[in-house]
Parts: structure tokens; sequence; C-alpha cells
């Protein structure tokens, strides 16, 4: 059976006819042809997937399209401004966080949405005063990061990015 969606994705707005089976994950490289997301494991396991869906950090993969319809699409493709690169993006960039490349949209999404979550003043398992303010220690980071899988180990540099782009 299909159905209809829509989405807006990187700040444009997209009709699709899909499967209701689809995954979020097949709607966004199928039907809108956005490249970021990546298809690693397929069962929620990796983070290669993972993009900003209202705002919040979500892997696509476990996210049936049209559970979805009329939601706000974040790739890390849209996450530049203008030509700009994210403040995260840069972090990347200049810390030297990525090897092959592969996972890195889906964490530099799950940084982005990991940012907020601390600027919003979410605690984590490892926040160490619950009533008091959160801040992006290493530790909080690789907690938070743990989702998202770096087969080629740039986690120190990861995390090191991730506390930069918090500044």
């Amino acid at each position: 059976m299909d159905g209809e969606i829509g989405l807006r994705v990187d700040g444009r707005r997209r009709r699709l006819l899909v499967d209701t089976r689809t995954t979020l994950l097949d709607a966004l490289r199928d039907g809108v042809g956005a490249t970021a997301p990546k298809k690693g494991c397929d069962h929620g396991q990796c983070g290669a997937c993972t993009v900003l869906l209202d705002g919040r950090r979500v892997i696509t993969c476990l996210a049936l399209a049209v559970a979805h319809d009329g939601a706000d699409v974040t790739t890390a493709e849209g996450l530049a401004d203008g030509g700009r690169l994210h403040p995260v993006q840069e972090a990347f960039l200049e810390r030297d966080a990525l090897q092959c490349g592969f996972c890195t949209p889906g964490q530099v999404c799950s940084a982005v949405g990991v940012l907020d979550e601390v600027a919003a003043g979410h605690p984590s398992a490892v926040t160490e005063d619950l009533n008091g303010p959160v801040e992006p220690t290493d530790a909080e980071i690789r907690e938070r990061m743990s989702g998202n899988l770096c087969r080629c180990g740039a986690y120190v540099a990861i995390v090191a990015a991730v506390r930069d782009g918090a500044r």
C-alpha cells in the first residue's frame, strides 16, 4: 500500500509517494536524492543515517517515512547557511575528525543534536549534577555520541570537534 507524504528536506518542500513500509532513510535517498544519510547497517546500530528530524536527531533506518508526514528534515548537507559551514562542520574539518568520510554526515548531525540537547539542559546517563547546568564534557560527548560508529577510529578527533563546536 502506498501513501503520499510531504517533507521539508534541507529547507525544500517535497511530496513523495512511498510504500507504507518505506523507511525514512530510503525515502530520503531514493525519493529525494539526499546522499548525506548513509545506509550503513539498516538496523539502527551504526548511526550513519542520522539526521535532524524537527530539530531532534533520529536514526532514519528505523523510522517509517509515513510516520513523519509534514516533518522538517535536516541532513548534513542542509546544515550550511548560505555557503557558510555550520560551526560543527567547521570543527570537524579543523580537527580532521574524519577519515573515509562514510560516517561523517551522521556524526555531524548527531553532534549538532547533542549540542542542542546540552544547551537545553537535558541530562544524560553520565551527567554529574542533575540539578545544575549540563556541560559538554568529554564524558558527556562520548555518552551522547555512542550511537554513532566510526570504523576508521577517529573518535578522539570527533570528541574534540564536538567540544569545539560547543564554543
